[in-house]
């Protein structure tokens, strides 16, 4: 049990402190990916409302499948300019553009999964779908599109959480140590200081 305690929070401290750097982001992300859900819903038609058919289904993309994806965008942009400077700390070692379109696919990737499990909540003929005799849409508690939107926020974001970590900004904190692990700048500095120490002289023998 002591050899799993040192494991879990002693060997990867670093990456808890990651986690929740990255979890502190992301519920700020969230204000905004909502905040943006909202105002694009109060400026656009009906969220239920059919935008296009797809070819050769009875499927229909609606407004709400924008509304999120809007949504989506501008948060996405807050998170990674937020984990880029504060969570992985890697502006000062990596372009900008460099980073964000890894980051941005590993998005586009969870948003995917995020509209067909959006689509599930809100769709009337899923199983799966949030009850409207609850979520009437009558007021914004009682949206449906919110709380989906929440819901998929959720599923999505500790599979965002893995695939940034270990790709978006793996690559600069290869180059970087320091910056995955504290440890390691530390290590670097003894070694450093090690090196540069003067040898003592060694004392002559008597003649």
């Amino acid at each position: 049990m002591r050899r799993l305690r040192e494991f879990l929070f002693v060997r990867h401290r670093h990456n808890w402190v990651l986690l929740f750097r990255f979890a502190v982001v992301g519920a700020s992300g969230v204000l905004v990916n909502l905040l943006t859900l909202v105002a694009v819903k109060k400026l656009g038609p009906s969220f239920d409302a059919a935008l296009v058919g797809l070819p050769g289904t009875e499927f229909n993309v609606r407004w709400y499948h924008v509304y999120s994806t809007v949504a989506f965008v501008v948060a996405n942009l807050w998170n990674f300019q937020l984990n880029r400077t504060w969570t992985f700390r890697t502006a000062r070692h990596a372009r900008w553009w460099h980073e964000y379109w890894p980051f941005l696919a590993v998005g586009l990737l969870g948003q995917v999964v995020g509209l067909v499990l959006l689509t599930l909540l809100m769709h009337l003929d899923s199983p799966v779908h949030l009850p409207t005799s609850v979520l009437d849409d009558s007021t914004g508690f009682r949206t449906r599109l919110y709380w989906a939107q929440l819901i998929v926020i959720a599923v999505v974001t500790p599979i965002s959480f893995v695939l940034n970590k270990l790709w978006t900004f793996a690559a600069v904190r290869s180059h970087h140590p320091d910056l995955a692990d504290p440890s390691h700048a530390q290590a670097a500095l003894t070694e450093e200081e090690a090196a540069n120490a003067p040898v003592p002289d060694r004392p002559r023998r008597a003649t």
